[in-house]
Order: structure tokens, then sequence, then C-alpha cells
């Protein structure tokens, strides 16, 4: 039950700001007994995995699944009939995969376009500046409907900095915005406040939803994509 009741009073605060904004549960390392409890709140727009094999043997068919990860262009296949929506876009090897695959099933998959707030090094992401020329290169694959943009700000960010960021990111968003542009997912358990009130309408969230990571036994789960 505690599951359930984090997920309310999330629910309350994000709904206060944002009657519309959703919530995915990041659901990495979690057990489906865990995510089927987050699910029957009714609250949850999806779980949202970021390894492929954890996706994989989680999988049911029972409710919506969102793949929030680094998504490799060969692990693609697993996963394209399995997830409503991917929020890691970030380049045009992938975007080629997630093409490929899905006339394969027939089937338009709906992405988010990453966004590397931050620029950092190590992280993926396309820079924002380059937003815009992103999404025109994806609007020539069939199969791909850009549906919004997905970013996360550097965890080092004091608030002043990570208000600007998230404000220059609903900036572009809503530049951008057209009939697909419908997502702009915006923070995570430590900052999905200040997320929300910069016009975030989707959030990820595990810690804030689970309480602390489980340590796997499965070594199948151990970061493999």
């Amino acid at each position: 039950m505690e599951i359930a009741e984090n997920i309310r009073t999330i629910a309350e605060k994000i709904h206060s700001i944002n009657p519309d904004c959703r919530i995915v549960a990041a659901t990495k390392t979690r057990t489906l007994e865990e995510i089927r409890e987050a699910m029957d709140t009714g609250l949850i727009l999806a779980a949202g995995e970021n390894r492929v094999q954890e996706l994989i043997e989680k999988f049911v068919p029972d409710f919506r699944w969102d793949f929030i990860g680094v998504l490799q262009t060969n692990k693609v296949k697993y996963i394209i009939d399995k997830v409503a929506l991917i929020h890691s876009m970030d380049r045009l090897s992938l975007a080629e995969a997630v093409e490929k695959e899905s006339a394969k099933h027939g089937k338009i998959t709906d992405v988010l376009i990453e966004i590397n707030s931050g620029k950092e090094e190590t992280k993926s992401g396309i820079y924002l500046e380059d937003a815009e020329k992103f999404s025109e290169q994806l609007s020539v694959y069939p199969h791909i409907r850009v549906c919004g943009m997905m970013a996360v700000a550097p965890l080092y960010y004091g608030q002043d900095e990570l208000r600007r960021t998230f404000d220059e990111v609903y900036s572009t968003y809503a530049r951008l915005k057209n009939d697909t542009f419908r997502y702009l997912s915006m923070g995570m358990s430590n900052d999905y406040l200040t997320a929300v009130e910069c016009g975030a309408n989707l959030v990820r969230l595990g810690r804030a939803i689970f309480g602390e990571r489980r340590v796997l036994q499965c070594s199948d789960m151990s970061g493999r994509q």
C-alpha cells in the first residue's frame, strides 16, 4: 500500500500545478508485483523501462509500457511491438532501426526527441538548438511519429539553473508544437515539481514512487541492453 499512497500524494501535488500532467513509473529493478501495484492506482500512464532485457522479462500486455533509457539500434527489434512510446530518440541511426522494425510490424511508433539539456559529454541526447532540425529529419520516416521532447537536467544543477534549463526546453517545445507534439517529458524524483511548474506534462518517477532501489539478484538484469 505504500506505493499506492506515494502515488496518490505525488499526483495530488502534480495536479495542483497542472491537472493534465501524467506520470510514467520508472520501473528499473522493480518487480512486476510492485509495478502492478503502481498501475492499479489508475494514476500512472505507463511503466517505463530503460533496459531492454528487463522489459522483455517483465512484459505483460495488461498495461502500457514505455522505453525511457538509452536504446541500442540492435535491440530495437526486441521491444518495438511492446512499447507505446520511446522517450530516447537521439540519432538518425536509431531512427532508421525504429523505422525498419516498425514497418515490419505494420505500426507507427511514437517517439520523443531526447534533449541533452546540460550538454554533458557522458549523456545521450541532442543539443536543444538542434531539436528543430532533428524533428524535420525524423519527419521523413513514415513509421515514426514525433510526439514531443524529453529532457534530463544535470543532477548537480541548483534550483536557478534547473528552472532556467527547464524553461528553455519548454520554450523550444512550445515553438515546435504541432498536431502530433503532445508530450514534454521532464522531471524525475528529485526535480519533478520544478519541471511541472516549467511546463512538463509527463514526469518519470522511480524512487519517489517505489522508495530506494533494490539490488537485483538476477545476473541477466545487471545493465545489459
